[in-house]
């Protein structure tokens, strides 16, 4: 389901000052995050983030293109090893 226009995007508050301060300071580390349902918002644009996956922090370089996408989309949070059966045919 998508949200309501009228409430405009979601942004975790905490996010928001951490953007501001890296814009501020004019350098570019990795900002660490949790908040993978934040959206990710036009100043962010430049930044790097490091969004948690469960395990570690992703880094995730953001460009115009993820604008409007949630974080979370860019840090698989599960490993795919292949399908079991992918073993029988490597075989013969």
């Amino acid at each position: 389901m998508v949200r309501s226009v009228w409430k405009g995007p979601f942004v975790e508050g905490s996010l928001l000052k951490k953007a501001d301060a890296a814009r501020a300071s004019g350098r570019h580390d990795v900002i660490k995050i949790w908040s993978r349902r934040s959206t990710i918002l036009p100043q962010f644009v430049g930044l790097v983030f490091g969004v948690y996956n469960g395990q570690k922090h992703v880094p995730v370089s953001v460009n115009e293109e993820m604008v409007g996408h949630k974080f979370g989309e860019f840090s698989p949070t599960r490993t795919f090893h292949g399908h079991s059966g992918d073993k029988k045919a490597k075989r013969s």
